[in-house]
């Protein structure tokens, strides 16, 4: 094997076990930044030993030992050696040679590590950032590049979260009772937000980022192989299963958006759409199980004509319910237009127009707009395509808004 060869696999590995060597030095350093740059010192002892010693059979586990060996000697060179060695009993003084670490220990720590870059005192861009480096695999410039940010901006998250952590003392264990529901909300909340840009990217040239919506996804099942008895991981993992089968779909030849009224449905990726009834099983019945029932409905549907819209209107009542937002009730009043008549649900989007969090939000006047199209009232419905166009950041978003404001009787200006 050539050395360029070499060079590429150790980085390959290194992106796929990134997230497990770092949760198992952080075990023992207690610090995710310190943990993240021992796992660095990690990939460059194996890009300077394996060109010239081999590949080892197990890659993972070498690097693994590896970065935890590096770990060990940090903490033995500090004063307080012996208060943390006190603290980590014999793990220390026992670390193996290169040898695979037991897979639940390894499973426990990712876990933590996933609970502790997503911990609540972090802001959600923190919480983004910080789990797409040290769980994603993502450089900085890769994030940036996911989120239309500049590089040093989220260089700068990072640091900011690692810093806060460690300031704040942030314990590296999952948690439990009321504290680890709570801090399970920000976690899945983290794993929503980071597929929903890919899916639907809120600026830029490109309608959906692919590659985003697989680290999601990736995430995802991370968390429903760790978590097994917590429904609404499943519900989390269904709905991004569900939502995902429909990328090749979505976009047509040039990269424009195609509705779903219009989607060849034979595109729709059959492995995922197996994988989100499955896991919509194990699901229970909180918000993110609720959104994967409703997109089990769009599943199901042969053709668009036969999706069960009463149905749809009516979990999404139940969501709002549950977890009342403006947009759970916007995308209401668009499940009851298609199973009571566009005049039944332009009451429910008037009544949102008021909504202080709607005002710059482009889908309301969109709606609104299909619902007044519907209606027979073109003028009006092409003012507020106009409107929607203005308010869209994403260039194939707007582009659509303007060519349905123009289909709608005039010119845009």
């Amino acid at each position: 094997m050539t050395a360029a060869s070499t060079t590429e696999t150790v980085e390959t590995v290194f992106r796929i076990e990134s997230a497990r060597i770092i949760a198992a030095v952080a075990r023992v350093v207690r610090d995710v930044g310190i943990a993240e740059e021992l796992a660095q010192d990690a990939l460059v002892a194996a890009l300077e030993q394996w060109p010239e010693s081999g590949i080892p059979d197990r890659p993972g586990a070498w690097l693994t030992a590896t970065a935890k060996h590096r770990a060990v000697d940090l903490v033995r060179r500090k004063e307080t050696y012996a208060r943390k060695l006190a603290e980590v009993g014999r793990m220390l003084e026992d670390v193996p040679p290169p040898e695979p670490a037991d897979a639940e220990d390894i499973d426990d720590d990712l876990l933590r590590l996933i609970f502790t870059a997503c911990h609540p005192v972090l802001s959600p861009e923190a919480r983004i950032a910080l789990t797409l480096r040290l769980l994603g695999g993502l450089t900085t410039s890769e994030i940036a590049r996911a989120f239309l940010v500049p590089e040093a901006t989220v260089a700068q998250r990072i640091v900011r979260a690692k810093r806060t952590l460690a300031k704040a003392h942030v314990p590296f264990e999952v948690p439990y009772g009321a504290d680890r529901s709570a801090r399970l909300s920000s976690v899945l909340e983290v794993v929503y937000l980071v597929f929903n840009e890919g899916y639907s990217a809120t600026a830029g040239d490109d309608l959906v980022r692919p590659a985003l919506c697989e680290d999601a996804l990736r995430l995802a099942r991370v968390l429903a192989g760790l978590m097994p008895g917590e429904p609404e991981v499943h519900g989390l993992a269904a709905l991004l299963e569900f939502q995902a089968s429909r990328i090749p779909a979505r976009t047509g030849p040039g990269g424009e958006p195609v509705l779903l009224a219009d989607q060849d449905r034979a595109k729709w990726n059959r492995l995922l759409l197996s994988r989100g009834v499955d896991a919509l099983h194990r699901a229970g019945h909180g918000p993110y199980s609720l959104q994967a029932a409703i997109a089990a409905h769009h599943a199901v549907a042969p053709r668009y004509e036969d999706t069960d819209w009463p149905a749809i209107a009516t979990l999404y009542g139940r969501l709002a319910r549950l977890s009342p937002s403006p947009v759970v009730e916007l995308n209401r009043a668009v499940a009851v237009s298609m199973a009571e008549g566009p005049a039944a649900a332009l009451p429910l989007v008037d009544a949102l127009a008021a909504e202080p969090s709607l005002k710059d939000y482009h889908l309301l006047p969109s709606v609104r707009g299909d619902l007044l199209e519907r209606l027979g009232r073109p003028e009006e419905a092409r003012a507020e395509f106009e409107r929607a166009a203005g308010l869209a950041r994403n260039a194939r978003e707007k582009a659509l808004l303007l060519a349905k404001a123009a289909r709608s009787g005039a010119r845009p200006e």
